[in-house]
């Protein structure tokens, strides 16, 4: 028998209901609205927000209007409860859309993204999953060219993915944007295994300020499978077991 998903999950400062999404709460996807520079952003958009744990993890963290897009009508809702449950409700809006259909001209400093990833991959039986992990409905390329037109020229984009899947994102910005990667940090289970998540910072390109990528990592569990002290720093202020 499936186990079943906790219907919420607790965090110091807000609880993140999950009941009516596709995708849960994971470690990762924590580890990545951790690890997100946000402390100075002014407008923040979170495309493919889910249940609004990035949004909401941000909104701790900053002082920034936060706008959240998610194409699925439950998640929708579902991450409009979970602000108006929250502490920064009036900062945080809920955008019933794709991204490709935001309106032209419209731009933020900070774009934070856990994009769906599988490319012509076998799928679940639940369609609204298959949705929410699979590129269908937004492509590789069609997330380069809405980051490209919704980012400011000084801007920051924050995008989470498998490794396997990050060469063909990076071709993606690489031909059809003036993005770069700016930084990756990869993000391992233990030291003996090999990444698993690349949590990747894009820049626009600038020729007077050309980029050189630098790269960091996180392990999340030491030999004794405890978490270590990097992911205890990174989660401490929303983790209630810390």
């Amino acid at each position: 028998m499936a186990r079943k998903s906790n219907p919420y999950f607790q965090f110091k400062q807000f609880r993140v209901n999950q009941g009516q999404c596709a995708m849960k709460v994971t470690l990762d996807a924590c580890l990545f609205g951790a690890l997100v520079d946000v402390e100075d952003s002014r407008r923040i958009l979170d495309i493919g927000a889910g249940t609004g744990l990035l949004s909401l993890m941000a909104a701790q963290r900053s002082f920034a209007h936060i706008d959240a897009v998610e194409l699925d009508s439950e998640a929708a809702c579902q991450a409009q409860q979970n602000f108006d449950q929250s502490p920064w409700q009036q900062r945080l809006q809920v955008i019933h859309s794709a991204v490709q259909d935001l309106p032209a001209g419209t731009q933020y400093d900070t774009i934070i993204c856990n994009p769906p990833f599988f490319e012509n991959s076998l799928r679940a039986p639940d369609e609204r999953r298959n949705i929410a992990r699979h590129t269908d409905t937004l492509s590789f390329s069609q997330l380069a060219e809405s980051i490209n037109q919704l980012l400011e020229n000084d801007g920051m984009a924050w995008v989470l993915l498998p490794t396997v899947s990050t060469p063909s994102f990076l071709r993606e910005i690489n031909s059809r944007t003036r993005l770069c990667l700016y930084s990756s940090t990869v993000i391992r289970s233990s030291e003996e295994r090999n990444s698993h998540r690349n949590a990747l910072a894009i820049k626009k390109l600038s020729q007077s300020q050309p980029y050189i990528a630098s790269e960091k990592r996180v392990t999340i569990y030491d030999k004794d499978h405890r978490y270590t002290q990097q992911v205890t720093r990174l989660l401490e202020d929303y983790f209630l077991k810390l």
